[in-house]
């Protein structure tokens, strides 16, 4: 069982942990190979990251940065899911350079939790993470979905923040028909 209910909310877990690390970019991959029957998350950062001990430690439920709780759960749920799924798990971090935390499931197991409301995740990371970009990469099979927040800063320009309520609409109309072509044609 873990504490997550989808894994869209593990995603948002481990890109906090990046902009904590002092990330200006995630990079956020999902792959579903439904020929494979693969399902893999990549959730890349620019942050501090992290030396070889703190990553030994990491994966660890009892360890933690944090001090307002003496464990740490994230990370040990996300492998755990991943694991029971018939998937792997893999975390990788270079100090100065950033972490990459890959989760790969068995596509179509029956204890694979759903993707859950990742446009909703994705919506509250680009307008929460303020001076953090995200990009965005989604394929299922030959459908694919990209969305840079770079690219929309570069239109958009320093003046106008994501939180504006009409970019916040274009943001979430967008994320929202994009996930939507990525469910294929509709009869």
């Amino acid at each position: 069982m873990t504490i997550f209910r989808d894994l869209s909310q593990h995603i948002l877990d481990i890109a906090e942990n990046g902009v904590k690390a002092g990330a200006t970019l995630l990079h956020i991959t999902i792959e579903e190979d439904t020929s494979a029957d693969i399902l893999r998350i990549v959730v890349q950062d620019n942050g501090s990251g992290m030396n070889v001990a703190t990553l030994a430690k990491v994966q660890d439920p009892w360890y933690t940065t944090r001090t307002t709780r003496n464990v740490g759960l994230g990370i040990p749920f996300f492998k755990q899911a991943a694991e029971m799924c018939e998937g792997t798990f893999a975390i990788t971090s270079t100090p100065g350079a950033g972490t990459t935390t890959e989760a790969a499931f068995q596509h179509s197991h029956i204890d694979r939790p759903p993707l859950g409301d990742l446009a909703g995740t994705l919506l509250c990371m680009i307008v929460g993470f303020e001076g953090v970009d995200v990009l965005y990469e989604h394929r299922v099979d030959d459908r694919e979905f990209t969305l840079d927040t770079r690219d929309i800063r570069a239109i958009l320009g320093d003046d106008v923040p994501f939180s504006d309520p009409d970019v916040l609409a274009f943001l979430s109309e967008s994320l929202r028909e994009g996930m939507t072509s990525l469910q294929g044609e509709v009869a």
